[in-house]
């Protein structure tokens, strides 16, 4: 489709240096007038307590009591599953609180001018790092696995069980606390300025977390398969096994979790469905054209844009902002204007 420009005269006079006039009405010049107006903090809702972060503590301390428990009573009744255990359990209480860490950061520093557009791809670094101890804990926990594959040892049956089922139902009470948010938690999380509907999802720091907890999960519940299955019916192979199965499901979680952690992290362009509806709420019903467009997440479900217009009559930014919709979850627009003034450039426009 074809930009129509209207004005294309190019020998306009230029506006005096000093005074300028808009739409007629004579303005001072701009240095003797305060610009607060036109400023704006750059927090984006980040210096509130999250859901997140509320529930990750929640999460710390349950995981934290458990592991203590364990491992004391794995030295006074010298089990070593019960010890085992407590370990591994102390090992993703480290990760929850690197993502307790990430929330209280992004909270602390939200106002920190030094942070362009806020602290909100901390949470996104919060999820990459935790993604980053997932792999190194698969690694670890498929090292252990092959290693007994080749080199079995003596299982304690009765209390490896009680020991798994003990780290299920505590795992399961963490994963229900972590869970997607709902009724007033959700409310709270929705309520900023036009903040996403959804922003929740987009909340990479709580969904490493949720993997860890679901990990931890996983692998009690493969190791209740596999100590029955041992118990049982003799099988003592399919505990290692079950390792491997486990490591190989928690590595496919953690890879999904790096991929989109780092596209915020590297500023990946927003999903096409975001940019065509920009695009579509600035063209609609009039001769304006986008010719440029540039939208990247800079926290959980909120996005900043540039929007470069090619039109026929220069408006106030604050026209366009006004056209594109809130639900859109844009928190930060920068608009910029071109005016079509010339034929040769408009005749070169693409159809």
């Amino acid at each position: 489709m074809r930009l129509r420009c209207r004005h294309v005269a190019t020998d306009a006079p230029t506006p005096p240096p000093v005074v300028v006039a808009i739409r007629g009405v004579t303005m001072p010049p701009m240095h003797t007038q305060s610009i607060d107006p036109w400023r704006h903090e750059h927090v984006f809702g980040q210096d509130r307590v999250q859901v997140g972060e509320k529930r990750t503590l929640i999460v710390i301390v349950i995981t934290a009591v458990t592991m203590v428990v364990e491992i004391v009573a794995g030295i006074m009744f010298g089990s070593m599953a019960l010890l085992a255990d407590g370990l591994h359990m102390g090992s993703h209480a480290v990760a929850l609180v690197v993502a307790a860490f990430a929330y209280i950061y992004a909270r602390r520093h939200a106002a920190d001018d030094r942070f362009s557009f806020g602290t909100g791809k901390v949470n996104a670094l919060g999820g990459f790092t935790g993604a980053l101890l997932l792999v190194l804990f698969t690694v670890i926990m498929a090292w252990e696995s092959v290693h007994r594959l080749f080199s079995p040892v003596n299982i304690a049956f009765n209390q490896a069980i009680v020991v798994a089922v003990i780290g299920l139902a505590v795992n399961a009470v963490c994963a229900v606390i972590l869970s997607v948010p709902t009724g007033q938690d959700e409310q709270a999380d929705h309520h900023h300025d036009g903040d996403h509907q959804h922003a929740h999802h987009h909340d990479h720091n709580l969904r490493s977390a949720y993997f860890h907890v679901i990990a931890d999960a996983l692998t009690s519940v493969l190791a209740i398969v596999a100590l029955f299955s041992g118990k049982l019916f003799g099988l003592t192979w399919m505990d290692p096994v079950m390792g491997i199965v486990g490591a190989v499901m928690i590595a496919h979680w953690s890879w999904g979790l790096l991929r989109s952690t780092s596209h915020v992290l590297l500023d990946h362009r927003a999903p096409a469905p975001l940019r065509e509806a920009i695009t579509q709420a600035i063209e609609q019903g009039c001769d304006d054209r986008v010719s440029d467009l540039h939208v990247w997440s800079i926290g959980p479900g909120i996005h900043a844009a540039i929007v470069a217009i090619v039109t026929d009559e220069i408006r106030p930014a604050q026209y366009y902002k006004d056209r594109l919709p809130d639900q859109l979850g844009l928190t930060h627009v920068t608009i910029e204007t071109h005016l079509c003034t010339d034929v040769r450039t408009a005749a070169q426009l693409p159809t």
